[in-house]
Protein backbone atom coordinates (compact mmCIF):
# COMPACT_ATOMS: atom_id res chain seq x y z
CA UNK A 1 0.00 0.00 0.00
CA UNK A 2 1.29 3.59 -1.10
CA UNK A 3 1.34 6.19 1.62
CA UNK A 4 2.43 9.72 1.52
CA UNK A 5 3.94 11.20 4.89
CA UNK A 6 3.93 14.86 4.86
CA UNK A 7 6.95 17.12 7.00
CA UNK A 8 7.06 20.53 7.52
CA UNK A 9 4.39 22.98 8.30
CA UNK A 10 4.15 24.86 12.07
CA UNK A 11 3.45 28.42 12.26
CA UNK A 12 5.10 31.22 10.51
CA UNK A 13 4.54 34.74 10.25
CA UNK A 14 2.55 36.36 7.26
CA UNK A 15 5.32 37.78 4.76
CA UNK A 16 7.75 34.53 5.47
CA UNK A 17 8.21 31.13 3.93
CA UNK A 18 7.30 27.32 4.17
CA UNK A 19 9.01 24.43 2.91
CA UNK A 20 6.37 20.87 2.94
CA UNK A 21 8.30 17.81 1.87
CA UNK A 22 6.35 13.97 0.84
CA UNK A 23 7.73 11.11 1.13
CA UNK A 24 5.90 8.03 -0.79
CA UNK A 25 6.07 5.01 1.28
CA UNK A 26 5.20 1.55 0.38
CA UNK A 27 4.80 -0.11 -2.49
CA UNK A 28 5.92 2.41 -4.65
CA UNK A 29 5.72 2.20 -8.03
CA UNK A 30 8.59 4.18 -10.61
CA UNK A 31 6.28 6.91 -11.36
CA UNK A 32 3.57 9.03 -9.77
CA UNK A 33 1.38 11.69 -9.98
CA UNK A 34 1.78 13.95 -7.10
CA UNK A 35 -0.20 16.91 -5.70
CA UNK A 36 -0.66 19.35 -2.84
CA UNK A 37 -3.94 20.14 -2.01
CA UNK A 38 -4.70 22.36 1.28
CA UNK A 39 -8.13 22.29 3.48
CA UNK A 40 -10.00 24.67 6.45
CA UNK A 41 -12.34 23.28 8.26
CA UNK A 42 -16.02 23.33 6.94
CA UNK A 43 -14.80 24.44 3.51
CA UNK A 44 -14.28 21.84 0.54
CA UNK A 45 -10.43 20.77 -0.31
CA UNK A 46 -8.55 22.87 -2.34
CA UNK A 47 -5.66 21.81 -4.46
CA UNK A 48 -2.43 23.83 -4.21
CA UNK A 49 -0.28 22.04 -7.02
CA UNK A 50 0.71 19.32 -8.98
CA UNK A 51 3.34 17.71 -10.79
CA UNK A 52 2.32 14.54 -13.48
CA UNK A 53 4.19 11.76 -14.08
CA UNK A 54 5.75 13.23 -17.11
CA UNK A 55 6.84 16.30 -15.28
CA UNK A 56 4.27 18.95 -16.20
CA UNK A 57 3.48 21.51 -13.25
CA UNK A 58 0.19 22.82 -12.86
CA UNK A 59 -0.60 25.25 -9.64
CA UNK A 60 -4.03 26.50 -8.54
CA UNK A 61 -4.43 30.10 -8.98
CA UNK A 62 -4.69 31.35 -5.30
CA UNK A 63 -0.88 30.68 -4.99
CA UNK A 64 0.54 30.89 -8.56
CA UNK A 65 3.64 33.38 -8.15
CA UNK A 66 4.33 32.54 -4.52
CA UNK A 67 4.07 28.55 -4.71
CA UNK A 68 6.95 26.35 -6.14
CA UNK A 69 6.70 22.13 -6.24
CA UNK A 70 9.01 20.02 -7.39
CA UNK A 71 10.23 16.70 -6.85
CA UNK A 72 13.32 14.77 -6.36
CA UNK A 73 13.52 11.01 -7.56
CA UNK A 74 9.94 10.15 -7.91
CA UNK A 75 8.71 9.36 -4.36
CA UNK A 76 10.43 12.94 -3.33
CA UNK A 77 7.99 15.54 -3.31
CA UNK A 78 8.31 19.10 -2.15
CA UNK A 79 6.19 22.51 -1.74
CA UNK A 80 7.90 25.79 -0.89
CA UNK A 81 5.24 28.66 -0.17
CA UNK A 82 6.32 32.22 -0.40
CA UNK A 83 5.32 34.87 0.79
CA UNK A 84 2.59 33.64 3.16
CA UNK A 85 -0.56 35.02 3.84
CA UNK A 86 -3.07 34.37 6.94
CA UNK A 87 -5.75 32.87 4.48
CA UNK A 88 -2.86 30.37 3.69
CA UNK A 89 -3.67 28.63 7.21
CA UNK A 90 -5.00 25.24 6.42
CA UNK A 91 -3.75 21.67 6.57
CA UNK A 92 -1.92 20.75 3.76
CA UNK A 93 -2.20 17.12 2.17
CA UNK A 94 0.18 15.18 -0.06
CA UNK A 95 -2.27 13.49 -2.33
CA UNK A 96 -0.61 10.36 -4.91
CA UNK A 97 -2.09 8.30 -7.51
CA UNK A 98 -0.03 6.06 -10.72
CA UNK A 99 -1.53 8.80 -13.47
CA UNK A 100 -3.67 12.47 -13.36
CA UNK A 101 -6.31 10.78 -15.97
CA UNK A 102 -8.88 12.79 -14.27
CA UNK A 103 -7.14 15.71 -13.23
CA UNK A 104 -4.11 16.53 -11.29
CA UNK A 105 -5.45 19.30 -9.70
CA UNK A 106 -8.92 16.84 -9.01
CA UNK A 107 -8.99 15.38 -5.23
CA UNK A 108 -10.20 12.72 -6.55
CA UNK A 109 -7.64 11.64 -9.09
CA UNK A 110 -5.49 11.16 -6.50
CA UNK A 111 -5.95 7.81 -4.88
CA UNK A 112 -3.12 7.86 -2.03
CA UNK A 113 -3.25 10.59 0.27
CA UNK A 114 -1.09 11.65 3.62
CA UNK A 115 -2.55 12.45 7.12
CA UNK A 116 -1.37 16.41 6.58
CA UNK A 117 0.40 18.53 8.28
CA UNK A 118 -0.69 21.77 9.50
CA UNK A 119 0.50 25.29 8.45
CA UNK A 120 -0.76 28.57 10.41
CA UNK A 121 0.02 31.66 9.00
CA UNK A 122 0.07 34.65 11.80
CA UNK A 123 0.40 38.46 11.55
Amino acid sequence: QVRPVESGGGSVQAGRTVKLSCVLTGNTNPSFCMAWFREVAGKEREAVAAIENDGKITYAEAVKGRATISRDRATNLDLQMNNLRPEDTATYYCAADYSCFRGALVARAHAFWGQGTQVTVFS
